[in-house]
């Protein structure tokens, strides 16, 4: 009964652009990053009070509420744990119809930080899609991307990729506008099966940051293809 009146009577923004699931580093740099291309922004947390911290910190254009109201924006980026995307798009079931998911994910095992937790065959984002109502789109994005270059906008004076995968044509194109008014270069990869390479590729990044033989390389490295 609470959540039901709390997803009736709680804060609305029907002017919302992108809503944001989370309120840590990721949130903070895709919220950054949504604000520089002009977009209204959702945070919607756990933590009501984490979610208004972060809102009130990126300053105006910014709402925040939790995670027991409907998100508002069109666009919906899980900027969770991949576990916690998962229970999200459950939880949220039909409320996400009609919306284009962003999945930012990256599976690894943190236990061991030694592999991806998702079967051979398959990635986070086909797993999270599986979960998605009818009439929801999900697109692979900003999984390659680190929060520190996000807030920044660049790394080492280089715009920043964003490699998307997608199955839905209007949904890649939303993810790619938004990337590209942002100041970044939105590369479209192909299908969300596509998501496996990018999980597996930024999985290697990762350990790269962690490796002490680099020690240049402090988590705000950035890929990039050059020509």
């Amino acid at each position: 009964m609470t959540n039901l009146l709390a997803r009736i009577f709680g804060k609305k923004n029907p002017m919302t652009d992108i809503t944001i699931i989370g309120n840590g580093n990721m949130a903070r740099g895709i919220a950054t990053r949504a604000l520089a291309a002009s977009k209204t922004v959702e945070i919607l947390g756990q933590d009501a009070g984490k979610a208004q911290a972060l809102a009130a910190e990126l300053g105006a254009g910014v709402a925040s509420g939790t995670t027991a109201q409907d998100p508002q924006g069109s666009i919906v980026v899980l900027a969770v744990p991949f576990d916690a995307a998962k229970s999200v798009v459950s939880t949220y079931g039909a409320a996400l119809a009609g919306k284009t998911i962003v999945d930012i994910t990256n599976p690894v095992n943190f236990e061991t930080f030694d592999s991806l937790v998702v079967e051979p065959g398959t990635s986070a984002a086909e797993e999270i899609a599986a979960l998605a109502p009818a009439g929801a789109s999900v697109v692979k994005a900003f999984n390659t991307t680190f929060a520190g270059t996000l807030v920044a906008g660049e790394s080492d004076g280089q715009p920043l990729d964003v490699f998307i995968a997608g199955d839905d044509d209007a949904a890649t194109r939303a993810v790619s506008g938004f990337a590209s008014a942002a100041g970044m270069r939105p590369l479209v990869v192909g299908p969300l099966k596509r998501a496996r390479e990018l999980e597996g590729f930024q999985f290697v990044l990762m350990t790269l940051q962690a490796n002490p033989e680099f020690a240049d390389f402090n988590w705000d490295t950035g890929l990039k293809v050059t020509n």
